[in-house]
């Protein structure tokens, strides 16, 4: 009996530490495990664009004047592409806007925001590169490397003011823009704390006005300030969130912030990965080959803190990055979505790069699409979809 509590008490001891570590490492990071297949989290088949034209990183957002707003990464139009790929990787001429009643018929207000005509000169010069080395382009344009990125447009509920995020390609930074005449179509200037440099040396800049009024940059992917209350600057250094990685923590971006039933959402986008064994993963510490990108997929993390810590991601919308999420006049949820092209997911959509809206609801607490209301919405909407061009 002796032996054998000898032999039986180090073993349930092992069993014990095993667990312990087990749950340790379950609070500590994400599961990484992709839900690929799973129809409840994936867009809608019958989410289809809503405008046609040449967009990612679709933003739209509803102002307190009645209309929806929307802006994205645009390519400069009327811009002749001797590839036949139209792209906004090396060049673009600025920022562009659109606006809408009812979310399905959209009117262009134009060029909001011009490199040319509005920017500082730090944003004008862009990064210089030689003639002829952008393989996607070979017109003369490919003497600068410049363009815009991932705008996005806010009103500050306690300051009547428009703000204009967005940054810029090339490592260039992101910086913050100001509404002039009190109007979301501008024109705009830079605010004081990025009129010579970017105010954030990375790209994907967000910002979030919490319910007392104070306003906050997020930007790629895992940092956080305060701005100052006249929204001229920052008010400190950026300083990392505290979130619940995955293990490895892979790359992320497309970050976006907003508050549900009083707690802090951290939206995210990752790429889920194919892997033998028809497994999935948001781990890339062993893949290499961008062909085993599956999916561009939005996570979501929640706190009761701004700062965090933001509790274990999960997997809220299959192909939805880079995105938003924004409520409507009605108080019904809605998420961006600009149909990727990118991935062995992506390629079955008709058309891509065009700006789509994703009706989405909370369940139990959780983000995830609204397959009726997708039906709903575009069966009945009159939504020009008429485009079937890549």
């Amino acid at each position: 009996m002796k032996k054998l509590v000898n032999i039986v008490l180090p073993a349930c001891l092992l069993m014990s530490s095993f667990y312990a570590h087990a749950q340790k490492q379950s609070a500590a990071y994400s599961d990484p495990v992709a839900p690929v297949g799973d129809q409840s989290l994936t867009v809608p088949t019958a989410v289809t664009p809503v405008m046609d034209t040449w967009m990612r990183d679709t933003y739209v957002m509803y102002g307190p004047d009645g209309y929806y707003y929307m802006t994205g990464t645009t390519a400069t139009p009327g811009r002749i592409f001797p590839t036949g790929v139209v792209h906004c990787w090396d060049y673009n001429d600025g920022l562009y806007m659109w606006r809408s009643k009812d979310l399905k018929q959209w009117e262009p207000l134009g060029l909001i925001w011009g490199f040319d005509r509005d920017g500082a000169d730090w944003q004008k010069k862009g990064k210089p590169v030689k003639p002829g080395t952008l393989s996607l382009n070979k017109d003369p344009l490919d003497s600068i490397y410049r363009a815009l990125w991932a705008p996005e447009l806010h009103y500050i509920k306690s300051k009547k003011k428009w703000l204009l995020i967005a940054c810029l390609n090339g490592g260039m930074g992101s910086f913050v823009l100001e509404s002039t005449s009190g109007k979301p179509e501008g024109p705009y200037r830079n605010i004081a704390g990025n009129a010579t440099k970017p105010i954030f040396n990375n790209i994907d800049l967000s910002l979030f006005e919490d319910d007392n009024g104070e306003v906050y940059l997020v930007g790629h992917n895992h940092f956080i300030t305060k701005m100052n209350s006249e929204l001229t600057d920052i008010a400190e250094p950026f300083k990392r969130l505290k979130e619940t990685p995955y293990d490895p923590e892979p790359y992320i971006e497309g970050v976006f912030l907003t508050k549900h039933d009083g707690k802090y959402q951290l939206l995210q986008t990752v790429w889920s990965i194919a892997k033998p064994g028809g497994r999935y993963t948001y781990l890339r510490d062993d893949v290499k080959d961008t062909s085993a990108l599956y999916s561009y997929d939005v996570v979501v993390a929640e706190s009761d803190q701004v700062y965090g810590p933001y509790g274990p991601r999960y997997a809220a919308i299959l192909q939805g990055g880079h995105n938003n999420i924004f409520k409507d006049k009605n108080g019904n949820w809605w998420s961006t979505t600009f149909f990727n092209p990118r991935g062995i997911m992506g390629t079955k959509f008709a058309v891509t790069c065009r700006p789509g809206l994703v009706p989405i609801k909370w369940v139990n607490g959780k983000l995830r699409p609204d397959q009726q209301r997708a039906q709903k919405f575009y069966t009945n909407s009159g939504v020009n979809t008429t485009n079937k061009a890549k």
